[in-house]
């Protein structure tokens, strides 16, 4: 083994050894690691493989390249966001435009640009070295019966997926084992009933043309363990976010003949207009109407019908995840799966007779459908606006004020309608016009700011306090609609997430940082006065449950239960105008699904903690 002491041959083996390394950082970042010995031995299967099949690294040495540019994004998530990289955060890359990276980097863009240059520099180097060297070459007998034994493996461990694994027979597992997994079967039964969310076909059984493999013969490692290992565990991330987008593209066709089979309670043509409000990265402790010391909601404190939420926790702190759990039945724990096979709250609408509208000031549909985009389409009416993403060429949302009018004016009697606004998105000082710019210094009229640099924690702060000052007079226009329309008429405002914003000696800003800042959000319920008289004891359950512990799960029942829309297999537990309102165990996504009212709020960074462990993320 001397050979490997030669500089290049040792060059490309320390690489090697290296990118293989990179699951055991997590502990580094205070992540704890999954099976290290599981890991590691699929490591060396992988290694194992490649090199008997393609017989030189110079020849496989180009198939590392994705995990050469992969490291610095799977490093800077284990140190910001505490997990590495995931379907999800590919499909932030695949529907982030490069203007809105530009801007959401600034100046650091140039630090990202050197350290890629110094990935491709290392890969290059590093597949010279390989080229240059024959001592490397696996060319003796052991290679066949390796690639042999290899190819077993995979024989069993793909029949193991295809047709299943036997459990262990029940007599060698002893009566209590038996006993335990019989509870356990139980359990997941009952936990079963009360999911609302329809299986995907692909996880749908089917008839097994084979018997199930062995039970001794499983071998001891899986699918998950091997996405996390390195570096050709990436590729089973590459395949499970194409599945994702398929599975995403296709939602839309395998949902076709859902049907809530809604109904008005009391079928009737009577005029309605019911609103729903979904704001962006706005943070509950900032609105004067929750007690914030600065007057950012100098109208809405003043509307007599406005009744404020004062604890609405969002499950997780990204639009594209949250959105979906707000309008529709996609319980908080599956949130961090693309799609849902059942429809959003505007189906229900339709089927009750409603004619729906989604108004959006946020970005329209691209390559990829985003999750929100495809619950979109089921309205009757899609209007997308925003044409300049979320730089400063974006529209105010009150580009949205036209749309609605129309849509209030509508000829049809009862109406849904949704504005999706973009809020308090970063850059902050980009979502109002200058006369809203009320605290300074702020962040208006700089170019590209950088949200990282906690020098503008001041500006940062002003800037978003001024964004939701604008917010406060977007939403009083909108009830200002509603009310020249004098028909009976109601709305819900929630926001998708929060934002942590260097709060006393917290070093971290924007959101994805398992902070209560961002998982409590603000939300408020506003009704017409001859929405009162027509449904006094909707009113008086809202208000009677305006400080209940609530979670944007709720919404989706609210807002049906609001609209007086029905449907058999309706929640009314869960709507918090009802008199059968019951609270819910609350789930955010902090290191697993953590109960958040049995969590740990932890230091100035208001970190959410579980007391006990979480549920492990699907």
């Amino acid at each position: 083994m001397s050979f490997l002491l030669r500089p290049r041959n040792l060059y490309v083996a320390l690489t090697y050894l290296l990118l293989s390394c990179v699951p055991y950082v997590a502990p580094l970042f205070g992540q704890p690691l999954s099976h290290p010995g599981q890991v590691a031995g699929i490591e060396l299967l992988a290694w194992l493989g490649v090199w008997g099949v393609f017989k030189r690294p110079a020849y496989f040495h180009w198939l590392l390249l994705p995990a050469f540019l992969a490291l610095p994004v799977e490093l800077y998530l284990y140190a910001f966001y505490g997990q590495g990289i995931s379907t999800h955060h590919l499909g932030i890359i695949a529907e982030t435009s490069p203007a809105e990276a530009m801007e959401f980097l600034g100046s650091k863009v140039w630090l990202l640009i050197g350290v890629f240059v110094g990935m491709l520099a290392w890969f290059v180097t590093s597949w010279i070295a390989a080229w240059r060297t024959r001592d490397l070459d696996w060319a003796d007998v052991s290679r066949p019966v390796v690639l042999g034994v290899l190819a077993v493996v995979a024989v069993v461990f793909a029949y193991g997926l295809k047709y299943g694994v036997a459990p262990p027979p029940l007599a060698a597992a002893g009566p209590a084992a038996a006993s335990a997994r019989l509870v356990k079967a139980s359990d997941s039964v009952e936990a079963a009933s009360e999911e609302t969310a329809a299986p995907r076909p692909s996880s749908i059984p089917r008839p097994a043309s084979l018997p199930p493999l062995a039970h001794w013969m499983k071998l001891p490692f899986d699918l998950d363990t091997f996405a996390h290992s390195w570096p050709f565990g990436l590729a089973a991330r590459g395949v499970d976010f194409y599945k994702e987008r398929v599975y995403l593209a296709d939602l839309n066709r395998r949902s076709a003949n859902f049907r809530f089979h809604a109904h008005l309670a009391e079928p009737n043509d009577d005029p309605q207009v019911i609103v729903m409000v979904i704001g962006e990265s706005s943070r509950y402790d900032r609105w004067s109407l929750n007690g914030y010391d600065r007057d950012t909601n100098p109208l809405l404190s003043q509307e007599p019908n406005v009744v404020p939420l004062r604890d609405v926790i969002t499950s997780v702190s990204a639009t594209r995840l949250s959105v979906p759990v707000i309008i529709s039945r996609k319980p908080a724990t599956q949130s961090l799966k693309d799609g849902f096979s059942e429809k959003s709250f505007l189906t229900a609408f339709k089927e009750a007779g409603y004619k729906t509208f989604w108004l959006s000031n946020q970005i329209s549909f691209g390559k990829f459908d985003t999750p929100v985009s495809v619950f979109a389409k089921e309205a009757d009416v899609v209007d997308f606006l925003n044409l300049g993403g979320f730089t400063d060429n974006s529209n105010y949302d009150e580009i949205l004020f036209g749309p609605l009018k129309h849509a209030v004016a509508d000829p049809a009697p009862k109406k849904l309608i949704v504005l999706h606004t973009l809020g308090s998105h970063w850059n902050y000082s980009h979502r109002y016009p200058k006369q809203f710019d009320k605290w300074l210094p702020s962040l208006y009229g700089i170019d590209k700011p950088v949200y990282t640099d906690i020098r503008i924690k001041d500006k940062l702060n002003n800037s978003y306090d001024s964004s939701i000052l604008y917010t406060d007079w977007f939403l009083d226009h909108v009830i200002g609609t509603l009310k020249e329309a004098d028909k009976p008429a109601a709305m819900l405002y929630v926001a998708d997430h929060g934002q942590t914003l260097y709060d006393n000696s917290c070093r971290l800003a924007f959101h994805g940082h398992n902070t209560q800042y961002e998982f409590h959000v603000p939300a408020f319920a506003w009704y017409s006065d001859a929405y009162a008289a027509r449904f006094p004891d909707k009113v008086t359950q809202l208000r009677r449950h305006r400080k209940a512990k609530l979670a944007t799960e709720n919404m989706f029942h609210t807002l049906l239960d609001l609209g007086d829309v029905r449907y058999p297999d309706e929640r009314l537990a869960w709507s918090f105008v009802n008199a059968a309102f019951k609270q819910h165990k609350r789930y955010v996504d902090s290191y697993g699904w953590t109960d958040y009212d049995n969590a740990t709020i932890k230091g100035d960074c208001h970190e959410v903690i579980a007391k006990g462990k979480p549920l492990p993320r699907d």
